[in-house]
């Protein structure tokens, strides 16, 4: 099997995952791969059940965007991976979701500040808002570079998540990762409110986060 039909199927598998895994609903969300070596990305269709979704209903498209395989129309949100992609070459795998916690709190415009280790360890660091656009412009693929930086993860205002990570199997792991982080800081705001790591702390793992993007 080639490496673009082993990612085809990783992007059927990983969606029907992030759907049972709660992590979405319906058809919302999308996810991709870079293909190691090309200019290359494979992408979920747009409007497919999950459920239904096999390797042919997977789409690959250069960086412009140009569907390169695939009869399907690639996902609305194409610009916003590609956008990542030619920003980003550490990132090798990205996952938009629309899970619960995540998206409450992107629906208040409330980031995740560095109130555990792992915000910083894992995500790189307070986890910010991207301003509100509509989906699939290049305004939104715009606001959500600006918003993510070199970090892991971002959240859509009044919409989702996007996370990456150096293979679309980091990018679940991420995505999994950040509404479990987002109940806690919900849970810790029904409670006095979390504390906030300190500075030195902060800068300690931010290390660690530079060391672990390698791995």
């Amino acid at each position: 099997m080639s490496a673009i039909e082993e990612l085809k199927k990783e992007i059927a598998d990983l969606g029907r995952k992030m759907l049972r895994s709660g992590l979405t609903h319906g058809t919302a969300g999308n996810l991709s791969a870079r293909v190691p070596g090309e200019e290359k990305v494979v992408i979920s269709p747009s409007h497919v059940p999950y459920e239904s979704i096999q390797s042919e209903d997977v789409l690959v498209v250069d960086l412009t965007g140009e569907v390169l395989e695939g009869e399907r129309n690639p996902s609305v949100e194409s610009m916003m991976h590609l956008e990542i992609y030619k920003t980003r070459p550490d990132v090798g795998g990205i996952m938009h979701a629309h899970s619960v916690y995540a998206s409450a709190l992107a629906s208040v415009g409330k980031g995740i500040p560095a109130f555990l280790d792992e915000v910083v360890a894992i995500i790189g660091g307070t986890t910010e808002v991207a301003e509100y656009a509509l989906p699939g412009t290049s305004e939104l693929a715009k606001n959500v570079l600006k918003a993510l930086g070199k970090k892991n993860a971002v959240l859509l205002a009044n919409h989702g998540t996007v996370c990456c990570g150096r293979n679309l199997a980091k990018a679940f792991e991420m995505t999994q990762g950040i509404e479990r982080i987002a109940k806690i800081y919900v849970l810790a705001l029904l409670l006095s409110g979390p504390k906030l790591l300190p500075d030195e702390v902060v800068e300690l793992q931010q290390s660690r986060f530079e060391l672990l993007k390698q791995v």
